[in-house]
């Protein structure tokens, strides 16, 4: 559903609906997840990847839970991805550091994602909000799956997490020129 412009949001306690609460609940899951990434010993593998897998489910649910009740609003349309980021960045990062994905794989990923977030700022400085796109939910769905598969710390795992991030990476640079496409359709 599209908002519609105006120079005047709605307060922010009207903004602060239940999916834009779990969307806060993804960002905060953020740090917890990274406590138990960065040691790949142990439990913590499996306790990483279910807190990561409870963030990704949250990103699901509040999108939906906003779509069907109607309750889209401009700050969610805007913290939804930013916590999106948060999440995949603090998993490819911290399996770079455990050196199960190569870096430079996560810094195509991440030059796109800060690229994006830029496009973003500006449309939003110009009250244009540009929507996720099939690209991008794809690629989140491949982040997912790669970065669980990796997570696990599973040997067996390794090479199919890569191919999955791999997929995930070509689709990211597809949603990328996307969003390029759609901002210049909509300024010039």
């Amino acid at each position: 559903m599209a908002l519609q412009q105006s120079d005047t949001p709605p307060p922010v306690s009207r903004q602060l609906n239940w999916p834009n609460k779990i969307t806060l609940v993804r960002i905060f899951l953020v740090p917890l997840l990274l406590v138990f990434l960065i040691s790949p010993d142990g439990w913590y593998p499996l306790l990483a990847a279910t807190i990561f897998l409870v963030a990704a489910f949250t990103d699901w649910l509040d999108g939906h839970l906003a779509r069907s009740t109607n309750q889209v609003t401009r700050m969610g349309q805007l913290l939804d991805p930013i916590a999106d980021k948060l999440l995949v960045t603090a998993a490819l990062v911290s399996l770079v550091g455990r050196q199960q994905v190569p870096a430079w794989m996560v810094v195509i990923i991440l030059c796109r994602e800060l690229a994006i977030t830029g496009l973003r700022a500006m449309a939003a400085d110009q009250h244009i909000i540009i929507a996720a796109d099939v690209f991008g939910k794809y690629k989140m769905v491949c982040f997912i799956i790669g970065a669980l598969l990796l997570m696990l710390n599973l040997p067996v795992l390794n090479v199919p997490g890569i191919v999955v991030l791999a997929i995930g990476m070509l689709l990211s640079a597809l949603s990328g020129v996307d969003y390029l496409r759609k901002y210049l359709a909509k300024v010039l």
